[in-house]
């Protein structure tokens, strides 16, 4: 099954952007996700309908951040992607008419619901200002040059 990594992706954009100086282009972003500039302009626009970052046409154009990262979350980014669900665990749906079934399906529904309500909590509690000092502060910084 296939992993959707598109919070992480964007993340990983967003703080090279601030560490960058706050801009980038297509292309550039492209190289470091090793990816085509057309998939970063597609993920890219769900962000720019956020209002997280602007873009600009033409001859030198890219991508600039639109905001602070301080006054920007991890859960305000994976809203922004539009998630429909952050797990991959599924309810049962062979026999709708069975108690056993629809016990079962009730019991993991609560069960999820409560997991993806931690899950958004915690992720409204990181700032990405908080990630980007992490870089900042250690090792990993001499990747990012």
């Amino acid at each position: 099954m296939q992993r959707d990594t598109r919070l992480a992706r964007l993340l990983h954009i967003l703080i090279h952007m601030h560490l960058r100086g706050g801009a980038s282009t297509s292309e550039t972003i492209a190289l470091m996700l090793h990816t085509n500039p057309a998939f970063v302009r597609r993920t890219m626009a769900a962000l720019r309908e956020s209002g997280y970052v602007k873009s600009t046409g033409g001859p030198g154009g890219g991508w600039a951040l639109a905001c602070n990262l301080n006054d920007l979350t991890v859960r305000d980014v994976y809203q922004a992607i539009g998630h429909t669900a952050p797990f991959v665990i599924g309810l049962a749906d062979d026999n709708r008419t069975c108690p056993v079934e629809a016990a079962v399906n009730h019991h993991i529904n609560e069960v999820l619901g409560s997991a993806e309500n931690t899950f958004l909590q915690l992720l409204g509690e990181k700032r990405l200002s908080e990630i980007a000092h992490d870089v900042t502060t250690s090792k990993l910084r001499k990747t990012i040059q």
